[in-house]
């Protein structure tokens, strides 16, 4: 808005996003320089709020970053002890063995984790060394320079009304500048997306692949609680109408990790991913292991899936993109917190070393070069060829020729297939309604499955009602124009928190947002068919509040 004045605060580095990228950068920066002014931004109520992960983590960014980790009370204690991955048919598995699976993919080693709370426990370590952090802090604009460089960040504007007017108590917030701006606001970002445009960093990348990722905390019978224990699923219920699959982590107090994803290149616009994960969990093997026990929390969020090929140029004048806001996740090992660690230390070098040689408002070119040449590019590129496989030829031929492509990457440093490519947006994949038969959905019982808005409930989600949506809609009239003839509407079916409905209003459908029920998951902005929703951040605090996701 025109004529708001706002006053300014200066940073040597202002973070986007208190998650594991972020909150690595900070650290690394004053581990470096403990003189340089690092301030983190967090919109969620509180760190850790706003954080949802499978999460089985790899040490190695935190080894990388804080090597006495294991004795400064990190919440990091469940080892994987066993290792399971399964193909799931309606009514029995079948166990794929190990062995044959190349060493890259073994989770032994690695640790079962709440990031919500790995997260809350580096942000005391960051404050520890000087780093400021600031949480229910909404970054709604970016600043820029008058060179067109990134120069910093508005946060904390509240107070408006519905219309997007200012409010009897509107607080215009304050533009938070530094010498340099790190992104890591997770998946689909905002301030990413419009600093991606703005710059054209995704030109000659592949488009980003996505998953909407789900999952619950369930407290289960001791009698089958097996801590340390890891299983993955691929198959029923998904079958051929999408790529995807589960997880189920054992950690402790006779907890569960329980999650599902969906690739969301699927074509059948009638899918529900939801409810497909509601349907799995009635799958034998799993309706035992959580009969007589209890959902205690919920959440949803996309995961970037597009890889090697799809990481854009990562950095702009002034600005760098950190961890999921570049796509930095390895899919095949269900990982991305390592790299988003090893991306913000690799960014604070460069940062410090611009800072220290005088420099400011430029392109952190080594940080590039670190992130596509060191490890986390080694990382990616090995399993580059897996997503793209699934996506062309489905999910045994997959397991197949992407088993046999990561092993000759592993042993050899080459790929037979070359690098494959994408293709389609995930928007672009959604086909057209008539040439998809309906999916019929059974009923939560309200004992292993739920519905979306009692499982909402317990993602404690809120938003103040008298905001503007956040949810912006580029022309009102396409989701019943185009997108109910066309798709059958769905917004209806693919958000997991059911903020998107087509009610009926004097016998004419009418397009309702409920975006009080959002979680930020992203999904709507990445596969409306249309592209015509736009996510926006609401105002600092609002939105879930995840215990120990």
């Amino acid at each position: 808005m025109s004529g708001i004045v706002r006053e300014a605060m200066e940073y040597d580095v202002v973070i986007v996003g208190a998650g594991p990228a972020g909150l690595s950068a900070a650290i690394r920066l004053k581990q470096i320089d403990p003189d340089l002014t690092v301030v983190v931004l967090e919109k969620g109520s509180e760190v850790g709020a706003h954080i949802l992960s499978g999460a089985v983590l790899d040490p190695v960014g935190l080894d990388a970053l804080l090597p006495d980790w294991r004795t400064m009370g990190a919440p990091i204690k469940t080892e994987v002890k066993e290792d399971n991955f399964y193909v799931l048919g309606p009514n029995g598995q079948m166990r794929i063995p190990n062995w044959p699976m190349p060493p890259l993919m073994s989770n032994h080693g690695k640790y079962i984790v709440s990031m919500a709370n790995v997260c809350r426990w580096m942000a005391t370590v960051a404050e520890g060394l000087g780093v400021e952090i600031f949480p229910g802090m909404s970054c709604s604009e970016l600043v820029y320079g008058a060179n067109g460089e990134v120069r910093g960040v508005v946060a904390g504007e509240m107070g408006k009304n519905p219309d997007g007017t200012p409010g009897p108590a509107y607080e215009p917030g304050m533009e938070l500048l530094g010498k340099y701006v790190f992104l890591s606001e997770g998946v689909r970002g905002s301030l990413s997306k419009e600093v991606m445009a703005r710059y054209d960093l995704s030109k000659g990348h592949d488009p980003q692949k996505f998953g909407i990722g789900m999952k619950e905390i369930w407290e289960i019978d001791p009698k089958k609680h097996s801590e340390g224990t890891v299983t993955h699923t691929m198959g029923w219920p998904l079958g051929s109408n999408a790529g995807g699959g589960s997880f189920i982590y054992h950690l402790e107090n006779n907890q569960v990790y329980v999650g599902f994803v969906v690739h969301l290149n699927y074509r059948n616009p009638h899918l529900y991913p939801y409810m497909e994960f509601q349907r799995f969990k009635h799958h034998p093997v799993v309706a035992d292991l959580l009969k007589g026990g209890k959902r205690i929390a919920y959440g949803a969020r996309a995961i970037s899936e597009g890889g090697w090929q799809s990481i854009p140029k990562m950095v702009a004048p002034g600005v760098a993109l950190l961890g999921c806001s570049a796509g930095l996740v390895n899919v095949p090992r269900i990982k991305g917190n390592h790299n988003a660690m090893l991306s913000g230390i690799a960014a604070a070098d460069a940062a410090a070393a611009a800072i220290k040689a005088g420099r400011q408002g430029d392109e952190l070119g080594d940080y590039e070069k670190n992130v596509r040449d060191g490890a986390i590019g080694k990382d990616l590129k090995r399993v580059r060829n897996v997503k793209p496989m699934w996506s062309r030829w489905g999910m045994m031929a997959s397991l197949a020729f992407g088993g046999f492509d990561m092993w000759t990457n592993n042993l050899l440093g080459l790929s037979l297939f070359g690098t494959l490519k994408h293709g389609k947006t995930d928007a672009a994949s959604t086909g057209k309604a008539k040439d998809y038969a309906k999916i019929a959905y059974p009923r939560p019982d309200g004992v292993l499955s739920f519905d979306r808005l009692t499982n909402v409930a317990f993602s404690a989600t809120n938003h103040a009602e008298s905001q503007p949506c956040h949810l912006k809609l580029k022309d009102p009239s396409i989701p019943i124009a185009v997108n109910l003839p066309e798709y059958d509407e769905p917004a209806q079916r693919y958000c997991p928190a059911g903020v998107y409905e087509v009610i009926e209003v004097d016998g004419s459908p009418r397009f309702q947002i409920n975006f009080q029920n959002c979680v930020h998951c992203k999904t709507c902005d990445i596969k409306d068919p249309s592209q015509n929703i736009v996510w926006t951040t609401p105002q600092g605090g609002d939105g879930p509040n995840y215990p120990n996701m």
